[in-house]
């Protein structure tokens, strides 16, 4: 699932090729792509893009919509939101050119297509059978819940150690599920909850309660310096470039049985019915390997 990182990277990538320019047609093809049906999507039609934000693991384009008479004598243009999160396959993918025939709703991944006044635009896409792709269009982001429950986001300069671990105090639960949690952090998932964990040298269940002031800060500057590389990394690179240079930096997550480039041992996994965490046994939980299994002990 695209993260901070690939998020920020994609917002700035559309950034640069969307500010400014007209919206002609916007094409939902799978049932369920459209979270919300008003505004309708035919409101985007002649809109111009003004920015491009991102909340979390959200996109959002933000447009003003050809002008439209009101009760009164003045034109109004109206304030949309065309929110995206691509949950776990979705991706963004640009294109200079659309075939001239429409495509055909419901066949392939394909799950919706965005057309500029100049030709050119950007497919949504979703592999797999499960389709959690999620968009809406709205005039506040604050009307999608997803992004109306987030927590901070651990990129803004506002959040720092000391809001940190104001967000900890409190906690009782396991660092991994903690990081992952968008309503307590936006924006990190499965992957770079276990770089971060692995660059801090904790285990993903010591509970968050029993970390030491120390430990919080020694916490807080690996998810910074993890995040914040990570954007480094990525950004410059084109959307169809991003998931690869993700790959790329990870450390430990998705490299189950290779060798850990800080300390030599063998990256171990803990596996679960939806997912699966990396960790390193010697950086992190003292050279002994976790039960694979739902319960957080140590195998005897």
């Amino acid at each position: 699932m695209p993260e901070v990182p690939e998020v920020e990277a994609l917002r700035e990538f559309l950034d640069g090729r969307l500010v400014g320019r007209e919206i002609v047609r916007v094409l939902p093809l799978t049932v369920n792509v459209m979270k919300t049906y008003d505004p309708p999507l035919s409101a985007l039609e002649g809109a111009t893009v003004t920015a491009v934000d991102r909340h979390g693991k959200f996109l959002d384009i933000v447009a003003y919509g050809p002008a439209r008479r009101g009760g009164g004598r003045r034109a109004r243009r109206e304030r949309l939101h065309l929110a995206v999160h691509l949950a776990r396959a979705g991706w963004l993918r640009w294109k200079d050119t659309f075939p001239d025939a429409p495509p055909r709703p419901g066949k392939g991944p394909l799950a919706l297509r965005v057309v500029l006044s100049e030709g050119d635009g950007f497919d949504l896409t979703e592999a797999g059978t499960t389709k959690r792709l999620a968009v809406h269009l709205v005039r506040d982001p604050s009307d999608v819940p997803g992004i109306a429950s987030l927590g901070p986001d651990p990129l803004d300069d506002s959040f720092d150690r000391a809001a940190f671990a104001a967000l900890l105090a409190g906690e009782r639960r396991q660092l991994k599920g903690a990081l992952r949690d968008q309503r307590l952090i936006a924006g990190i998932g499965n992957a770079y909850s276990d770089e971060i964990l692995h660059a801090a040298k904790m285990s993903p269940f010591k509970p968050v309660h029993n970390l030491s002031e120390d430990e919080i800060t020694v916490l807080y500057e690996a998810m910074r310096t993890t995040l914040t590389e990570a954007v480094g990394r990525s950004r410059g690179v084109a959307a169809g470039g991003l998931k690869a240079e993700k790959r790329s930096g990870l450390r430990v997550h998705g490299r189950t049985g290779e060798t850990c480039p800080v300390c030599g041992d063998t990256i171990r996994e803990v596996s679960f019915s939806d997912s699966s965490l990396q960790y390193c046994p010697t950086c992190q939980t003292g050279g002994k390997p976790l039960a694979d299994r739902r319960m957080s002990r140590f195998l005897k």
